[in-house]
């Protein structure tokens, strides 16, 4: 058994939405540790340029990198898009798994007529991050995409059931449901839109089939863990959480996304 099999997982995304994924990620993992950075002093990343993005991001992989990890999870679709490049070479020889590629793959894979939607943020949309990727797999796939920005407060606000989330739904979905060839598949392209996975799913309707990148990077992270035998074999220690600013807010939004209450006593403050 090595030592590094031992290490923790590591996390870290722009903010808060990123839990989506640890709450994935444990899941999907029950017998691993955790540690979580979330960069609430300088979010959102989605309106920032590339460089900024690129640097902060290496400045958080490097602060969780410092706990001792074995892997590192990016929950973030921006820093996803623009940085997994970077990150890897500043890890190395870390593994670094981002959520757009695994993601990617099972829309592929949910697709049988190649027709995907992707909702997301505008940062996201506009970068065209998700698309890419999956014309990298399927070059003839059809793809659109669609900002929807109320997604992210909605979720902040614990407003992730009822009439207003429904109507804010239908309002940004109807365009991509209204049409002869409807999508096979709706990837929810960032890691807030998980909280609201019921509304959007009754208003796709059953025909289309939801793909949560953070469900799927949880088992691309499985699989890399399985591959190279890092498998943790002791019991799993309770999972650390790190922000740069306001643990109290962190702590009370964040349990809308990880699905537990997070004592704020118990988040460490952390400057970057």
């Amino acid at each position: 058994m090595s030592d590094l099999s031992e290490k923790p997982i590591g996390v870290f995304d722009s903010g808060i939405g990123g839990l989506t994924v640890m709450r994935a990620l444990t899941r999907r993992l029950p017998g691993e540790s955790f540690v979580y950075l979330g960069d609430t002093a300088r979010l959102p990343y989605g309106t920032k340029s590339p460089d900024t993005v690129t640097r902060y991001a290496v400045q958080c992989a490097g602060a969780v990198s410092e706990k001792g990890i074995k892997l590192l999870v990016v929950a973030c679709n921006t820093a996803s898009a623009v940085a997994i490049g970077p990150l890897t070479k500043a890890l190395y020889p870390t593994p670094v798994i981002g959520v757009i590629e695994p993601g990617a793959d099972a829309a592929v894979k949910a697709a049988p007529n190649g027709r995907i939607a992707v909702i997301a943020t505008e940062g996201t949309v506009k970068g065209g991050a998700y698309m890419r990727a999956i014309k990298a797999l399927k070059a003839d796939a059809e793809v659109v995409q669609k900002a929807c920005p109320l997604f992210v407060a909605l979720a902040e606000e614990g407003l992730t059931e009822g009439d207003i989330p429904e109507r804010v739904a239908r309002h940004y979905l109807e365009d991509l449901l209204n049409v002869a060839d409807k999508p096979d598949c709706l990837v929810l392209g960032c890691t807030h839109y998980p909280a609201l996975s019921g509304v959007i799913a009754r208003v796709a309707g059953p025909s289309i089939k939801l793909v949560d990148s953070a469900e799927t990077t949880a088992e691309a992270v499985a699989r890399l863990l399985s591959e190279h035998g890092l498998e943790r074999r002791t019991a799993p220690t309770p999972p650390r959480f790190l922000a740069t600013d306001a643990p109290e807010r962190f702590a009370r939004v964040g349990e809308t996304f990880l699905g537990r209450h997070i004592d704020p006593a118990k988040i460490e403050l952390i400057d970057l």
